[in-house]
């Protein structure tokens, strides 16, 4: 097997492990903050994890194979580890940005959804 082919197969396999991975730990987690942030609406904070999912599979991936081709020769073992740390690690530095923006995004909709809350809370203390 040529080396090119190596590191085209390693780097599918590693990028899409390391994506599934990712997906699952943030869906498993992530669905309390979307159930706060819709009021206790489990069915849609459930919907959005799913749609949130789904577009983290397609962008990632997505992602991973469009980048997927190498134009240098590979003529060594070596070289196989070194293209594939710095195209893994672009994945990977990628797949982080993502999270911490979600993160950004779903502190930002739970402190919304908190004053909204709150806001409800003393209206109707108000009308007492």
């Amino acid at each position: 097997m040529s080396q090119i082919i190596l590191t085209y197969t390693l780097y599918l396999i590693i990028t899409i492990s390391l994506t599934i991975w990712v997906a699952k730990t943030l869906f498993r987690n992530g669905k309390v903050f979307l159930v706060d942030i819709f009021h206790g609406n489990k069915e849609l904070a459930d919907s959005v994890n799913n749609l949130l999912l789904v577009g983290f599979y397609l962008i990632n991936i997505g992602y991973a194979v469009y980048t997927l081709r190498i134009t240098s020769v590979i003529s060594s073992y070596q070289e196989v580890i070194e293209k594939l740390s710095l195209k893994v690690g672009l994945i990977i530095l990628i797949v982080g940005a993502m999270h911490f923006f979600n993160l950004y995004i779903f502190f930002t909709l739970r402190k919304k959804a908190a004053l909204e809350a709150k806001s409800k809370g003393t209206a109707v203390l108000h009308q007492l």
